[in-house]
């Protein structure tokens, strides 16, 4: 297939459909952090090419529950959750048979504005053998949801909240808003095995 994987850098879910022999392109305004191939850009300059499958990580600054306070505390904050909603539309609308868009919790003046449409699915990090939480939303079309790969909750449970939620308590550090956005290897693998539909060949 031909794979988009929209708004990244890491190169993560790139790679992961790379290895199984699809011919994945990763877009962001930021280099990407792996060789592989990657347009650095704006995304509108190959977001209509003929695409058989979207994975798209629209920022979600401006769209996520979480920073919804800052709505009424910071001047340009409606403007800028306006442009936001447009960005994400983007691929809600895209004539692509196949689309994912990935996105924390949005709050609702958001989802009002990406047209009320609300997510497919909600993973967890621990679904996918990452003894983590972090909830991440899912928006299908044309994909089925993804299936658990390696539950390790039980385990999560054992850990203090500082290794439960290792981004959110991470020390404060220039690099810190790319772990944050960086998608975990586990919901990669099962992106590229359960939406790409091959194994990934074995290694001499």
């Amino acid at each position: 297939m031909k794979v988009l994987v929209a708004c990244e850098y890491s190169g993560t879910v790139r790679d992961a459909f790379t290895a199984r022999g699809h011919d994945a392109l990763s877009c962001d305004l930021l280099p990407t952090d792996k060789p592989g191939r990657h347009h650095e850009g704006d995304i509108e300059d190959v977001l209509y090419e003929d695409w058989d499958l979207i994975v798209a990580h629209p920022p979600c600054t401006y769209l996520c529950n979480s920073g919804v306070r800052w709505l009424h505390t910071q001047e340009g904050r409606w403007e800028k959750l306006d442009e936001a909603a447009r960005f994400f539309r983007l691929f809600l609308d895209h004539p692509c048979p196949k689309v994912c868009i990935e996105n924390p919790i949005m709050h609702k003046y958001a989802l009002d504005r990406i047209g009320g449409e609300k997510h497919t699915q909600l993973i967890q990090p621990w679904m996918f053998g990452h003894p983590e939480k972090k909830a991440t939303c899912l928006w299908l079309k044309g994909l089925d949801a993804l299936e658990e790969t390696n539950n390790v909750k039980e385990e999560m449970l054992k850990l203090p909240a500082s290794e439960q939620q290792k981004i959110w308590y991470a020390s404060p550090s220039k690099d810190r808003w790319k772990l944050r956005s960086t998608t975990y290897a586990g919901i990669a693998e099962a992106m590229a095995t359960q939406w790409g539909n091959k194994e990934a060949p074995d290694e001499d």
